[in-house]
């Protein structure tokens, strides 16, 4: 299970994400763990964060085992990193290590949702993976002391769950979030599943509480990035890469350009690659930006 973060500045210049798994679906010593025997999720836990600020990118991701972690109903902490919950907000308080230089990550971000969707839906055939978003339309506060980083902006909120490792079902998926001009949040999940199997989410969640769907729209292709993943987006108009934020053998996030509703949108879209990522070699490569701690 994960619960994702992302935050754009109202300005366009900086940007944030912060993911907290529960058996981190992207941890190799957990992929190779489960070759064995099930294990246990709690034991593969970590707190992802990744800054996109012009001179002062950093990425973070360190996991933790279960001595190391801590959840109940308002909190989830792994090491020195953890979230709450007041009722109100959602704090974020970050003490991190990027790699590959071990720069510090540390400060606070408050997420101020303005509005709660008790909202989820399967993202597969056999209905093992469930994707539901808390609060897509959210504000954020972001305050970090290294980097010093000081901004605020539109935030979106949501998670996932699932039963079986998302390699079992999946072959790729592309994900987007938008702001409209009412506010509102728009989200198209398009899944493709190893059976041929395809999904397709096109979702406008509203700032009051209503959920709607919008007419099936394209798919328009993405330049192919630097490891040759093809990202591909629904849109009305040809897709326009901003900027590239990820770009790693199987997995892609970007601001790019699109047109939904009728409206041109900036939106934070994302590409994965369950082949690539369940490549060996892949796997192999991964400690050097997925390191995990032999202690707390």
């Amino acid at each position: 299970m994960w619960w994702y973060v992302d935050a754009i500045s109202d300005d366009g210049k900086h940007g944030i994400t912060i993911i907290a798994f529960v058996g981190s679906v992207f941890s190799p010593y957990y992929a190779w763990a489960n070759q064995k025997a099930p294990a246990d999720p709690d034991n593969y836990c970590c707190i992802n964060v990744a800054i996109y600020t012009p001179g002062k990118k950093r990425w973070a991701m360190t996991e933790r085992k279960k001595a190391a972690m801590y959840r109940d109903t308002n909190h989830f902490s792994v090491g020195p990193s953890d979230l709450s919950w007041d009722g109100e907000k959602l704090s974020i308080r970050v003490n991190e290590r990027s790699l590959p230089f071990a720069q510090k990550i540390s400060g606070k971000i408050t997420v101020y949702p303005q509005g709660l969707f008790n909202y989820s839906v399967p993202l597969d055939a056999g209905q093992k993976h469930r994707w539901g978003p808390i609060s897509p339309v959210s504000r954020v506060e972001v305050n970090l002391e290294n980097p010093e980083i000081k901004w605020s902006g539109h935030a979106y909120l949501d998670s996932n769950e699932g039963d079986e490792g998302i390699h079992q079902p999946f072959k790729d998926w592309d994900w987007a979030r938008a702001t409209l001009k009412d506010g509102s949040t728009a989200v198209i999940y398009d899944v493709r599943e190893k059976s041929g199997q395809e999904n397709l989410l096109l979702l406008r969640f509203t700032t009051t509480g209503t959920v709607e769907t919008f007419t099936e729209i394209p798919r328009q292709l993405l330049p192919l990035s630097f490891w040759r993943i093809q990202g591909q987006l629904r849109s009305q108009t040809p897709v326009k890469l901003i900027q590239s934020l990820e770009d790693t053998p199987f997995y892609t996030r970007s601001m790019v350009s699109a047109n939904w509703l009728g409206e041109p949108v900036h939106a934070m879209h994302e590409t994965l690659n369950i082949p690539r990522f369940s490549s060996p070699i892949v796997r192999w490569m991964l400690p050097w930006r997925m390191p995990r701690l032999p202690i707390l």
